[in-house]
């Protein structure tokens, strides 16, 4: 049996050829996921190059997404990548996930429902129980500050009033927002999160709190209960 041509390592390539020249020239939208997942590894191992256990890497666990919930434990039984290439790994991850999630500090605004899920979603749409935050808001709709309110079961999520409205009077909040996921990835609101929802509405009134909207977090989507006409 003949023995097996070695392929090529990224650095016997040619210069216009290699990942990180590329990326260099001509930017990182005519790179491959593999390709840009190997720059980050940087080394090969005597038989594989660097992109070629990036892309063993993403064959085993589908994209990045997928990818960064994997343990440093987990990624060590892949071949070639041990605790260093692994660290690698979960840093640049870490880095895109926090990236990617807009960050809205006390005293700014939220402008529309699609700000609100770009704030919550990369928090939320893994978690495997419903959690519910409220933002408490001033008179002039800016943040004042954000709380995790109650956590749930797999199916609902436990929300009392009394917890949700104390900190917004405590904090003289004017109005409110609130926010939960679906860990199901389905946003569409149920039964029970439009009863709640009226619920609050009616607290919200009693004590003086207008809420402006109740976003409910699915994958990679979200329903507003105020663009669905539920929230006045």
């Amino acid at each position: 049996m003949k023995e097996a041509k070695k392929r090529p390592t990224i650095k016997q390539l040619p210069t216009h050829e290699r990942p990180r020249e590329r990326l260099i020239q001509s930017g990182d939208e005519y790179l491959t996921d593999a390709e840009l997942l190997g720059i980050i590894i940087r080394d090969g191992t005597t038989n594989y190059s660097a992109v070629d256990l990036a892309q063993e890497l993403l064959s085993k666990y589908g994209d990045f997404r997928k990818l960064s919930s994997v343990s440093i434990g987990e990624l060590c039984k892949v071949r070639g990548i041990g605790p260093a290439r692994a660290a690698q790994i979960k840093a640049s991850l870490a880095i895109a996930k926090r990236f990617s999630t807009i960050s809205v500090k006390p005293s700014q605004q939220f402008k529309c429902s699609r700000d609100i899920f770009n704030h919550f979603h990369e928090r939320l749409r893994e978690r495997k129980q419903e959690v519910f935050f409220i933002v408490l808001l001033d008179n002039k709709n800016r943040i004042i500050k954000e709380l995790d309110i109650s956590k749930g079961s797999l199916t609902s999520s436990i929300v009392h009033p009394r917890e949700v409205f104390n900190p917004a009077i405590k904090e003289s909040a004017v109005s409110v927002i609130f926010v939960h996921n679906h860990p199901s990835g389905d946003p569409e609101p149920s039964k029970e999160d439009i009863q709640m929802t009226r619920r609050l509405l009616e607290v919200g009134d009693v004590v003086g709190i207008k809420v402006l909207d109740h976003i409910i977090i699915g994958n990679e989507c979200f329903v507003s209960l105020k663009d669905k006409g539920i929230i006045s």
